[in-house]
């Protein structure tokens, strides 16, 4: 177990400020600090106290994937970014077995903990190597990322949510090689395993609970309907998309599912909030907006940053200017003041996108 400590809610530069006022450009640019201080030459150190490392819990592939994804996404990257791509692609390399398989869990003493398997973390290591081999700017990166891309995309797992991550993988892929054959079967296969939503219009979901990165399964779904031209699949997307956008935002501002989910019928807990929620939202919102030229969508990626500035339930900064990492949650007393890698990801991930909706 982590420790805990929850900030003192301060004044937000953004508290109380309506979310019309706070367009995306205002959003910083991203960060990268903290996440070169969670990482060294093996991979991304998954915890901190704060701002500082804890080395005895390790690394996982789940948060090194998402490394990749995010310095993959940058178009001109500083060497000690490049670095990092470097690094996190060398990790999941080793982390894959001849399967196509990935270990999730790596000791700080460099041995891996666990066998490899099709989780999550599969899922999201084929996400991180789908867009390095189409957006990485170094060509041997690129090649290396498409190997390895190829040799999971052959498996498939039993879970929806790693269905949906690798699905985003292969998406990335096809956008630029539409001719993939292995992409465009587990991009399909991915928007199947999300499953048909429920016919309650107070419940348009494919599950009974809503758990968490819930907006991932949406944008796989919208994804494999524009890619694979599939206009009920892309219809069916928009409209999970619109119901969490729509359960999600009060006053104009983000208020996101807490890590306990949401259990059809009964009551909705407020808090804890965490930042993957709103990444994961931000992301669907691009990838809608891509697929239906419908800018509106947009305002999502809005909300998003507002979310990390201040705009959020308790007017707290979700974020620190002093180190670039985000705080791993939103309490009701305050933000959780360690900074790991799943939220400073989800914070890059955020600003990547408003950076790219700046004039």
């Amino acid at each position: 177990m982590t420790t805990t400590a929850v900030l003192p809610v301060p004044a937000a530069p953004l508290a109380g400020t309506p979310m019309a006022d706070i367009p995306a450009r205002i959003a910083p640019a991203p960060d990268f600090a903290h996440l070169i201080r969670l990482s060294d030459d093996t991979g991304l150190f998954e915890h901190a106290r704060h701002a500082i490392v804890r080395r005895e819990h390790g690394y996982c592939t789940d948060d090194v994937a998402r490394g990749l994804l995010v310095t993959s996404r940058e178009a001109h990257p500083s060497a000690a970014i490049q670095r990092l791509s470097d690094c996190y692609l060398g990790f999941l390399t080793h982390a894959q077995d001849a399967s196509g398989a990935f270990h999730n869990r790596l000791s700080h003493d460099r041995r891996w903990t666990d066998q490899p398997s099709l989780g999550d973390w599969w899922g999201r290591a084929l996400w991180g190597l789908g867009t390095a081999a189409v957006r990485n700017p170094a060509p041997w990166i690129r090649q290396e990322a498409r190997v390895a891309f190829a040799m999971g995309a052959g498996c498939r797992s039993p879970a929806p949510h790693a269905m949906a991550f690798a699905g985003l993988g292969a998406a990335e892929v096809l956008r630029l090689y539409p001719d993939d054959e292995a992409a465009a079967a587990l991009l399909g296969d991915a928007a199947a395993a999300v499953g048909v939503p429920d016919s309650n219009p107070q419940w348009p979901w494919p599950q009974h609970r809503l758990t968490y990165a819930n907006a991932a399964l949406a944008e796989v779904v919208i994804a494999a309907g524009d890619l694979l031209d599939d206009e009920r699949l892309l219809d069916r997307g928009l409209r999970m998309l619109t119901w969490l956008s729509d359960i999600q935002v009060v006053d104009g501002r983000l208020s996101v599912l807490p890590v306990a989910g949401w259990q059809c019928g009964t009551a909705r807990l407020r808090h804890d909030q965490q930042p993957i929620e709103v990444a994961a939202l931000a992301d669907a919102a691009v990838t809608a907006a891509d697929a239906t030229g419908d800018q509106a969508w947009l305002r999502l990626v809005d909300q998003a940053a507002g979310w990390f500035l201040g705009a959020n339930d308790i007017g707290a900064a979700m974020w620190d200017p002093a180190t670039g990492g985000a705080y791993d949650g939103l309490t009701l007393g305050g933000p959780n003041a360690n900074q790991g890698a799943e939220s400073t990801l989800a914070l890059i991930s955020t600003l990547q996108h408003t950076q790219a909706l700046s004039p």
